[in-house]
Order: structure tokens, then C-alpha cells, then sequence
């Protein structure tokens, strides 16, 4: 026979689990190292870091705005029905809080890169358009996969390093989508996920999928290039050719260098207003002034020269 004690234990620890799981665990652990401060959060911020010494993404960031900023992703006619959700989104972010994702600077800047990260996401997986129920900005992560792939996207260039595996396919997966094998093959090494051999994993596991695109947003493509993270909080310094070329600390320096001249560089085209479109309305619901956002010059990269100029297969390839 089960006494109440035991009974009362156990939902103590049930309790405990439901807490840690949802994010209530997180007491802060604070530490100095080499005269440097640096903390843990919980569950949420783990390793040691001064990011860590700030507010976590789940502090502003809710499961109700997440549902506010995706709310067609479920809809019948959506291609990625019960793919996506927020429990896959906060534990991939967690991997990268210590880092500085969404844990730079204070408050307003973590919810202005939440709104530039997922602003982008919406966009690239979007399947909204000028009538679309709810607007077309309601529409991101509809899709988790590139539908109707042209070609398999293997760039025999790489054959050394990123070998492409037989019978793999390497089209855009993803909520940031990743293209070619020398792109799987870098993510999956960041990510220790077999992705060369496998690219199928990004779309059959949304955690995974999620670590992917903000990987790609906190990795410079080259080494001498700033990552789209660092453009956004102001941790890059643009060189006297970047500021020639139009690039700067912006939102709009973002779209560049994840997409070069697919997006930036040949003025207010579509595919750049649609990313900028997202990012303001993202704002709008998480409840900041549009003036935080900056002027359009520095929502745009419509005159910027772009980073990584596309000549054969390119990693800016969005």
C-alpha cells in the first residue's frame, strides 16, 4: 500500500519536473573568473557565460507570442501540420543563450533579434500571399522543406571535405534553409549531427531544424566576415570598404550577408521588402515602436554591395 507521504513526494518531484520543463527552473548562479563575471541559468543558459548574467529568451519571450507570430502554421492547407512549435524553438535557442543569442545587451535588444531572426524564419517559410486569411505576414513556417527541388544540390567542388553521400539530396530544409552539401556538412559538424550522410534529419526533427537556422545566423560565412548576430547587437565594426559598400551595424546588413545579392544591391526588390515587412510586424506584435527599429536606410540593403558576390554555387545562397 502507497502511504500519502510517498504520494505527496512524488507529486513534489512531478511537480519539480513540470517546473524545470517549462522553464521556472532558473535560478542564477553567478561567478568570477580572471576579475570577469559570468553565470549559469538552469535548464536555459548552462554553460558559464557572461550572457548568461542577463535575461533568457523565455523571460520575454512567451508561448503565446510565438503563436501570435506563427499563427497559420497549422492550418489545414500549411505543409509542415504539427512540425513547429515553441518547446522546439527554446530548447534550440538554449544551445546558443551562452553564446549571445537573444542574451546580448538587455531586454529590447533581445526582443528586437528575436523579431530579426524570426522575422527572417517567417519569410523564408512562408506559403502567405496578398489575401491569404490572416494576412501574409501570418504565414511563416509553413513549410519545414524545399517542395519542389530542381536539382539535388551537390557541389562536387567540396568532394574532399563534404563529400556528397550517395543518394542524399541536399535541398533547402530548414527554418533558415540550408542548400548544398558543404552547407550540411558544416552545420552538422557544429551541431554534431550526421547531416552530410543525412540531410533528412533538419526535416524530421523541429529542435534540430531550428539549431540549424540559428547556427547559420550565429556563424560567419567566412572567417573574415561578420555573422549576422554580431551585425545585429553591434558587436561587428564595419571597415572603411564596408561603409563604401553601404554595409553597416543594420538590420538591413543582416539580409546581406546571409543572401548577398539574391536579395541586396538591386534596390527595393520583393524578396527584401517581404524580409523587412516581417521583421516590422514581428515588432509590432511583441510590442515595440517601429522606431526601434531604425530608419528605412538602415532596414534596407537595397544599394549595399553585397558581401559574397555569387559566382559558382555560394553559401549566401538562400
Amino acid at each position: 500500500m502507497v502511504s500519502k507521504r510517498s504520494v505527496s513526494v512524488f507529486i513534489l518531484v512531478l511537480l519539480a519536473i513540470v517546473l524545470v520543463a517549462n522553464g521556472e527552473d532558473k535560478t542564477i548562479k553567478v561567478k568570477k573568473v580572471k576579475g570577469k563575471k559570468v553565470c549559469t541559468q538552469g535548464w536555459e543558459c548552462v554553460w558559464w557565460s557572461e550572457y548568461c548574467c542577463n535575461q533568457t529568451i523565455s523571460d520575454y519571450f512567451q508561448v503565446y507570442q510565438f503563436e501570435q507570430l506563427f499563427a497559420k502554421r497549422n492550418t489545414p492547407i500549411a505543409h509542415a501540420v504539427g512540425f513547429w512549435d515553441y518547446q522546439s524553438f527554446i530548447t534550440a535557442a538554449a544551445l546558443f543563450e551562452p553564446l549571445g543569442f537573444g542574451t546580448t545587451g538587455g531586454k529590447l535588444m533581445g526582443q528586437k533579434e528575436m523579431a530579426a531572426f524570426l522575422g527572417h524564419v517567417a519569410s523564408k517559410t512562408s506559403c502567405g500571399y496578398g489575401v491569404a486569411t490572416g494576412g501574409p505576414l501570418a504565414w511563416g513556417l509553413c513549410y519545414n522543406r524545399e517542395m519542389s527541388p530542381m536539382q539535388s544540390y551537390c557541389d562536387e567542388t567540396w568532394k574532399y571535405k563534404y563529400p556528397c553521400s550517395p543518394g542524399a539530396e541536399y535541398y533547402g530544409r530548414g527554418a533558415l534553409p540550408i542548400y548544398w552539401n558543404f552547407n550540411y556538412g558544416a552545420a552538422g559538424e557544429a551541431l554534431k549531427a550526421d547531416l552530410l550522410n543525412h540531410p533528412e534529419y533538419i526535416e524530421q526533427n523541429a529542435t534540430l531544424a531550428f539549431q540549424a537556422a540559428i547556427w547559420r545566423w550565429m556563424t560567419p560565412i567566412k572567417k573574415a566576415q561578420p555573422s549576422a548576430h554580431d551585425i545585429f547587437v553591434g558587436n561587428w565594426k564595419p571597415t572603411k570598404n564596408d561603409t563604401l559598400s553601404k554595409r553597416g551595424p543594420t538590420f538591413g546588413t543582416t539580409m546581406n550577408v546571409l543572401y548577398g545579392e539574391y536579395t541586396c544591391g538591386q534596390g527595393d526588390i520583393e524578396p527584401m521588402s517581404n524580409i523587412v515587412s516581417h521583421y516590422l510586424y514581428f515588432l509590432d506584435l511583441l510590442g515595440i515602436g517601429r522606431e526601434d527599429a531604425g530608419p528605412n536606410e538602415e532596414l534596407s540593403c537595397a544599394e549595399q554591395k553585397a558581401f559574397n558576390p555569387a559566382t559558382a554555387p555560394s553559401t549566401s545562397s538562400s
